[in-house]
């Protein structure tokens, strides 16, 4: 079973913090994979990092990715990235605290999904370093499955890699889950931190702490808190 200490929670709700002020326009789901894994032949660890959110709308929109956000809202690329590796840094963070527990073994990739007021994690435990698909492969089953990114709507590539795997033998994996309530509210996004006159000796995660310092109060409520306030 998975130790959700008091520390892992807190991570947790940085996590949706940082996420929330990335995106600079309304939303109704997010899909986040994160892979962290150690190399033998290389010093520290390795992985990735990407989400993709569904705009808000009356008719279902396409899915954007993280790495296009700077040029749809012409965002200082260089600045934002910065947030995109500060948000790196607490997976890395929330994957040191799992290590604490002393467990033999620790996930080596994630899916965090936020939709409908719920927080959902998907801990996977897949061996990276021998697996039968490159991570850009994995990218593309991960659309699949998670955005339902189909054989229709792929490049012939990637139709390949798509029947590939769902042709292959399935093998059995080992995942656990976590997920809990959410409440947002009042959140400045990306588009309150002004790229335009930029004044290099500002500090990008000084802005991203100054931000989430200010809505800490604000931002995450369990279930039982929400339907108490809605009975007030």
């Amino acid at each position: 079973m998975l130790n959700h200490t008091k520390k892992v929670k807190e991570i947790y709700e940085d996590i949706q913090r940082k996420l929330f002020y990335m995106i600079p326009e309304k939303w109704d789901e997010l899909y986040l994979y994160s892979s962290i894994f150690d190399e033998p032949d290389k010093e520290g660890k390795t992985g990735e990092l990407f989400f993709y959110y569904i705009p808000k709308g009356i008719f279902k929109k396409k899915p954007v990715n993280v790495y296009e956000i700077p040029a749809k809202f012409n965002l200082d690329e260089n600045q934002y990235f910065r947030l995109v590796k500060l948000l790196y840094n607490k997976i890395k963070e929330l994957r040191q605290e799992f290590q604490k527990s002393e467990r033999k073994e620790i996930w080596t990739n994630l899916t965090m999904s936020i939709q409908n007021l719920k927080f959902k994690v998907e801990y996977d435990y897949t061996d990276l370093n021998n697996n039968d698909f490159t991570s850009y492969e994995r990218h593309v089953i991960w659309r699949y499955e998670n955005l339902g990114i189909g054989e229709e709507q792929v490049s012939k590539e990637d139709k390949e890699i798509l029947k590939r795997y769902l042709l292959g033998a399935k093998t059995l994996e080992r995942k656990e889950h976590y997920d809990s309530g959410i409440y947002i509210q009042d959140i400045e996004n990306v588009i309150a931190y002004s790229t335009e006159n930029y004044n290099r000796t500002q500090d990008v995660e000084q802005v991203v702490e100054n931000t989430e310092r200010k809505h800490k109060n604000q931002l995450l409520l369990s279930k039982e808190e929400i339907e108490k306030m809605k009975n007030k």
